[in-house]
């Protein structure tokens, strides 16, 4: 029989997050949209003014915040209904009046940026200078200093603003075909057992110990998406045309570059990262070479990438991980641990488990105003539990910049975001490895790193390749559609793979539709494992004693978006310029295969 999940209304409210805290009610959060919708008019006077000095332009900055930080938390009450049961038709409605919502606040805001760049740089200097209550905003005008060409008029930035709304379309589509339609066959194991497959299960099916139950949730999981495959490839298709769309209309060369513009980091960047990815790929096959062979399988399959190597994988409840994190943490001291550990139990930052309706994936949200919150689907396990500890990273880097930043600096870049995940699950992965030294749980824990790695360090990279080669064909006037995805994804994976794992080109070939908002983030991927190598590379040095080490990197979670993300990680202790700290990535998985070879050596033959 099949275990059923609980529908949203049956979860413990103890195991959710706690949505009242942002807006006791639907009252109250409609309230607050109508004050947002009140406001709009009088920030849009500022239109034209903005010349006038630098008391004006304070007054209309001043305006503009107290307009973003109440939109800000509307928009996430109504994200946060939508997230954990797509099927809710009100939640649903809630997010499309955000988004139309957010049209109207760009379209209102639009004038800004044109209107600051018509004043001279040395001017606004001055006035920065001459004006204290400018200072927060004084990296601001530099950021936008650097945009300078891209930036249209005022009436084009406002058309802009308007066509954000429509333009979300095909990741809504996307997402909700997703999250709510999908129908998935169960799974069933050798003794005939059916399992739920679900957005909120795939991940602990996909490492159960019966092989069975590992094919026949890869299978499901992936023909759903195949069976929509032309519907979700019109969408990401539209979704390609519209990032070649802006990158044109701003005037950039193509829309890898407008992207790395928009995040201040240099396309030498990028390109490090896929030459070292593609110059390391013996790294991964010798790595996948070894899994057939632990496995005792004459083939390996993706569906084996995540096989437990033990009998028993080691069972982590909810609270046994937390216990574990906050250990892991303690070189960043006891206030860090204090306020990490309130959030995951009695803060009620994290949503759980599971439930019907409940979307795919994991990640932190929150708003300037309230505290973060944690989106996952905790299965029990030492992968949930390395989920939990990345997503605490990012909670608790938004909870120190947003203390430490005024608003106007608080909100950091996603070339940043993924540094301090990978590193809070670098230091607890090395805490277990020195505290739990049993053979089996040491094996176990490794198999996580190694799925963490193949995430962010192989996948993502695969991903970023996939999506340049959309974006190219794009601005080619090439057609995008399902079979074109699929084969060029096939072909990647292929390469990556190289003769270690057996490709199913269609099922292998649809994982791009698997990713429900990644590819809809203009070239978001690639950060990940640019984050991952940074991570390692800063939680060597706190983990080695480095002196400083744990004040700079401190310093970093407080520094928000206060400068450029490659100077915050440069003083923290990583220079990204390099493609150093990828080969030492790359180094740190090396070290990891010979470390689980050595391990497996002395254990019982896996089943499955």
């Amino acid at each position: 029989m099949t275990a059923a999940l609980p529908i949203r209304r049956d979860v413990d409210p103890a195991s959710t997050w706690d949505v009242e805290s942002v807006f006791p009610d639907r009252a109250a959060w409609e309230l607050a949209v109508a004050g947002v919708e009140a406001a709009l008019p009088a920030v849009a006077a500022f239109a034209g003014t903005l010349a006038q000095g630098p008391a004006q332009l304070l007054t209309c900055l001043t305006a503009m915040e107290a307009l973003a930080r109440p939109f800000e938390r509307v928009w996430l009450f109504a994200s946060m209904f939508a997230a954990v049961d797509a099927a809710d038709a009100e939640a649903l409605a809630m997010v499309d009046r955000m988004r139309s919502l957010g049209s109207r606040v760009a379209g209102a805001t639009a004038f800004y940026e044109p209107e600051v760049l018509a004043i001279e740089a040395a001017t606004l200097r001055d006035w920065v200078a001459h004006e204290p209550a400018l200072g927060p905003y004084a990296h601001g005008f530099d950021r936008l200093e650097r945009r300078r060409p891209h930036v249209r008029s005022a009436e084009v930035e406002a058309v802009f603003g308007q066509i954000s709304d429509p333009f979300r379309t095909a990741s809504s589509v996307h997402s909700v075909l997703a999250n709510a339609e999908l129908a998935f066959a169960p799974a069933v194991g050798a003794d005939g057992t059916a399992h739920a497959v679900a957005q909120g299960t795939i991940g602990a099916l996909v490492t159960h110990p019966d092989r069975g139950v590992r094919r026949t949730a890869y299978e499901s999981y992936a023909d759903a998406h195949l069976a929509c495959k032309q519907t979700m490839a019109t969408a990401l298709a539209a979704g390609i045309k519209q990032d070649a769309f802006f990158a044109a209309a701003r005037r950039y060369p193509s829309s890898v570059d407008a992207a790395l513009a928009q995040t201040f980091v240099p396309r030498d960047v990028y390109d490090n990262l896929l030459a070292a990815f593609r110059a390391n790929l013996p790294t991964w096959h010798r790595y996948f070479r070894w899994r057939r062979g632990a496995l005792g399988l004459d083939t390996l399959h993706p569906y084996d990438l995540k096989a437990p190597l033990t009998a028993a994988p080691p069972v982590v409840p909810y609270a046994q991980a937390v216990e574990w994190i906050i250990e892991g943490m303690r070189p960043l001291g006891d206030d860090y641990v204090s306020v990490m550990a309130e959030g995951l139990t009695t803060g009620r930052w994290v949503d759980i488990y599971p439930n019907v309706g409940k979307r795919s994936g994991a990640f932190s949200t929150g708003s300037y105003d309230t505290h973060p919150f944690i989106f996952m689907s905790y299965n029990d396990d030492i992968f949930s539990l390395s989920t939990l500890a990345h997503e605490i990273g990012h909670s608790m880097h938004s909870y120190y910049s947003r203390r430490t930043q005024p608003y106007a600096t608080a909100r950091y870049g996603l070339f940043a975001a993924e540094v301090a995940s990978n590193f809070n699950q670098a230091l607890v992965r090395a805490w277990l490895l020195e505290h739990q030294q049993a053979p089996a749980f040491q094996l176990a824990l490794l198999e996580e790193a190694f799925s963490n790695f193949h995430r962010y360090f192989f996948l993502m990279p695969t991903l970023a390749r996939f999506e340049l080669a959309l974006h190219e064909r794009a601005e080619r006037g090439q057609p995008l559609n399902a079979d074109v995805m699929n084969g060029l994804l096939a072909d990647l994976f292929e390469e990556g793979y190289g003769d270690e794992v057996v490709v199913d080109r269609d099922r292998d070939g649809i994982t791009w539709a698997q990713f429900h908002t990644h590819l809809y983030s203009n070239f978001y991927v690639y950060q990940y494992a640019t984050g991952i190598s940074a991570a390692n590379a800063l939680a060597e040095r706190v983990l080695g004693g480095a002196p400083g080490a744990v004040g700079a990197y401190r310093t970093f979670l407080g520094a928000g978006g206060s400068d450029f993300p490659l100077a915050l990680l440069e003083r923290a202790g990583v220079d990204m310029r390099s493609r150093d700290p990828v080969d030492a990535a790359f180094a740190v998985l090396a070290e990891m295969v010979d470390r689980v070879a050595a391990l497996t050596a002395t254990l019982p033959e896996p089943t499955g």
